[in-house]
């Protein structure tokens, strides 16, 4: 299976944009129709989920305001500046074994080697004394090699150990074995850590290992959101009939508070244009993103639609994908102040799906990150038959296991319908049906995207 086409959105299909653009200087360069008319093909109505992706990623732009952080505060946010290492990491040439440092040269191929132990180099404690031809250190893991000494004999290799001697038997070690050399992980003067990575646990240690406190990083990004809709209720308020809590904000929340923004929860907004207005303005005064969920489709009472087109640049889409067809995106305006919009559909599923593969991906990238973060597709194979016709983008949700085989497969959770939220709850992955692809049958190898890291 060709799994270049299952990713969703490259850098090589977009053009370059300044890194050090901030919003302000975005608005006056890039408008939504400058970014289209780049694209051929483009149908509002009928539009494939990575010409979207690639219109979202071409209009966003980065912030640009930096703070220093101490490392233990700097877990997943965002690097603003290379890194560059002040020391050479090993600082000396040292053992990477428990064993005894000698000369490479008194090595024989097909003879045993006898010599005699001078002393011991702790890790933190070098053995102070010069080693000649014949002899050797006792060395720990992590201790500085000795001068001249080339080669590390693992313990558990040699033989007749004494305080005064040992033998290494022949072909039991090559010259060089088992050094690690100085600056063999870093050299002092390169670049540690590259501006515009998640810094990760693992990175946390790498600047502790090179004395570095402080590192500077892109402001979390701060993003509002809130549903819309006359029928919705908060936890809490009375349940009148026709009305439903409001399960959005709170999938939202989760999603936001993962990707660490900070964020403003706005609640729900009823369906009139006065609050409409209100919130948006609202919103975009006091955030660098915002999300809505509900009010993008053609019914009668939605106001949503007609504030985005009336506060900003702002664009409609019916994507060829389910779930999660209608979706707005844009900009929007208030008081000298703007955001950039993602206008999600109403229905859960529909929220979560559409937030992953188009909002997701572009707040990362507002956040200043560099790294592709394209959800990664895995082939496996499909338990049962799954029907789809082409021409549009299926995200079905699916629960993956281990076939008797020892193989992995995929069954889909049930009912795929965009409101059954349960669907998202019990699923640990995402099966991926492409834009052209057709029915699967039972055996079929499918991509599926790990939950894991993701939700």
């Amino acid at each position: 299976m060709n799994l270049r086409n299952t990713r969703f959105l490259r850098d090589s299909d977009l053009s370059a944009l300044d890194d050090d653009m901030d919003n302000d200087s975005a608005s006056s360069r890039t408008t939504l129709a400058g970014v289209i008319s780049c694209l051929s093909d483009y149908d509002p109505d009928a539009l494939p989920v990575q010409d979207a992706q690639t219109i979202i990623r071409q209009f966003i732009a980065p912030v640009s305001a930096v703070e220093k952080v101490a490392i233990r505060s700097a877990l997943d946010r965002v690097l603003a500046a290379d890194i560059v290492s002040p020391i050479n990491v090993p600082a000396h040439d040292n053992s990477a074994m428990d064993g005894y440092a000698l000369h490479g040269t008194d090595l024989k191929a097909d003879q045993d080697l006898q010599l005699k132990v001078l002393g011991t180099a702790y890790a933190g404690r070098a053995f102070d004394g010069k080693v000649g031809s014949g002899e050797c250190v006792r060395i720990m893991t992590g201790a500085v090699m000795p001068d001249d000494c080339d080669t590390v004999i693992p313990q558990e290799f040699t033989r007749d150990e004494s305080e005064s001697g040992v033998t290494v038997p022949a072909g039991s070690v090559r010259a060089g074995d088992n050094r690690r050399l100085k600056g063999e992980d870093l050299a002092q003067g390169t670049p540690a850590l590259r501006k515009g990575k998640i810094l990760r646990p693992a990175d946390l240690g790498l600047l502790a290992s090179l004395g570095i406190a402080e590192v500077p990083v892109h402001r979390r990004l701060r993003v509002a959101f809130f549903s819309t809709g006359d029928e919705l209720r908060s936890i809490g308020e009375t349940l009148d009939e026709g009305c439903v809590y409001d399960s959005n904000r709170y999938t939202l929340y989760g999603m936001l508070t993962r990707l660490g923004c900070d964020i403003v929860d706005m609640g729900v907004v009823k369906d009139n244009p006065v609050s409409l207005e209100n919130a948006f303005r609202t919103a975009c005064e006091n955030a660098d993103a915002i999300i809505t969920s509900g009010g993008v489709s053609v019914g009668a009472a939605d106001y949503t639609k007609q504030m985005m087109a009336q506060l900003g640049d702002v664009t409609f889409w019916k994507i060829g994908m389910r779930p999660g067809r209608p979706m707005a995106f844009g900009r929007i305006s208030s008081r000298g102040k703007d955001a950039f919009l993602f206008g999600l559909p109403g229905n859960p599923v529909a929220v979560m799906v559409t937030f992953y593969f188009f909002a997701r991906q572009a707040l990362l990238y507002m956040m200043g990150a560099s790294e592709d973060q394209t959800p990664m597709t895995v082939p496996v194979r499909s338990k049962a038959a799954i029907r789809k016709r082409p021409g549009r983008t299926e995200f079905q949700r699916g629960i993956l296991s281990v076939g008797e085989d020892g193989v992995r497969e995929v069954r889909i959770t049930g009912s795929q319908g965009s409101g059954v939220l349960r669907s998202m709850s019990e699923a640990n992955c995402m099966v991926v049906l492409e834009h052209d692809r057709a029915e699967v049958k039972a055996g079929d190898m499918v991509n599926v995207i790990l939950f894991d890291g993701l939700i």
